[in-house]
């Protein structure tokens, strides 16, 4: 791979993006999908987009699904063919996340690693907890509010392990190497220097998020600690290897689409041309319920 401008400050290249997207159907709708496209080519969010933007693996590609300070719960569909982002569903209805006081929506832009997995089969062995069978999930806390999926050059700062349901699930906290804190921020004492607070919001938010909707309050490995930048770069390398051996055919893939148009070595690689992928449309959202706006107060909550 054709090594990047990188200098001391992180990544500098202003030039546009090569990935851009495909909108189907309206926002805020069961039918609405939206594809990438690199160069005008649809790819896989999930399979063909590399981990890595530089040759020193230190700036990580990212796959936003969620704007910060948005409620719908989208996120790459790990089951359809070229893995478009789609807006999540419980018993055929929309999914979206409520407002916990303080927070309004996602506290950050929120998404994923792409050519990540962390693989159900295997139970960490300092959380105990199998991994939750999706890519990577990232926490991006620049300033910028982010667009669903825009590819964004971040570098990694820390992680937070999540115990969802008896599932590992790992949230990397990034910054995209393009905002102005980034060259101040290199681990994870960084972001509470700079940050003030940033990361025990993090904390609550992902500890009270489903208590509106009667679920308890979610659990944390490391009694919530955030994990620095040298374990959190050991979590992604072991789901890239999980990824390698999912999109090789090394393990069971279970009910995931492996469809690509770029991965050389993967049997499941395919012509962009023989992909039956729908035409944009670039539709209005469709009314939110009102309900989503309400604010809930949690008891407890320490802010």
């Amino acid at each position: 791979m054709a090594s990047l401008p990188v200098s001391e400050k992180g990544y500098h290249s202003k030039a546009p993006s090569a990935y851009s997207v495909r909108k189907v159907g309206a926002p805020h709708t069961l039918e609405h999908r939206i594809y990438i496209e690199k160069d005008g080519v649809p790819v896989s969010p999930f399979h063909d987009i590399p981990l890595y933007a530089n040759e020193q693996q230190t700036i990580l590609n990212m796959v936003v699904e969620i704007p910060r300070w948005t409620n719908a719960k989208q996120e790459i569909s790990k089951e359809e063919t070229l893995n478009p982002i789609k807006q999540d569903t419980k018993k055929g209805k929309l999914r979206f996340v409520r407002n916990c006081f303080p927070h309004k929506g996602y506290l950050w832009n929120y998404g994923a690693f792409p050519q990540t997995w962390e693989d159900p089969n295997v139970t960490h062995p300092e959380t105990k907890a199998q991994g939750d069978n999706d890519p990577l999930d990232v926490c991006e806390i620049g300033e910028l509010v982010a667009k669903p999926g825009e590819v964004k050059q971040v570098k990694v700062l820390g992680v937070m392990a999540l115990l969802d349901e008896g599932e590992t699930d790992w949230k990397i906290i990034v910054i995209d190497v393009n905002d102005p804190l980034a060259p101040k921020l290199n681990d994870i004492e960084d972001v509470e220097r700079h940050l003030p607070g940033l990361l025990r919001a993090t904390n609550e938010w992902f500890r009270i998020y489903k208590i509106p909707d009667g679920k308890p309050e979610n659990q944390f490995a490391f009694s919530g600690e955030c994990k620095n930048r040298k374990y959190a770069m050991d979590v992604v390398r072991e789901c890239a290897e999980a990824w390698e051996k999912l999109i090789t055919g090394k393990t069971n893939r279970g009910d995931i689409s492996l469809t690509n148009t770029t991965v050389p070595h993967s049997p499941d690689r395919v012509e962009p041309s023989k992909l039956n992928i729908p035409k944009g449309e670039d539709k209005s959202p469709a009314p939110i319920d009102p309900s989503i706006d309400k604010w809930f107060f949690i008891s407890g909550a320490s802010v």
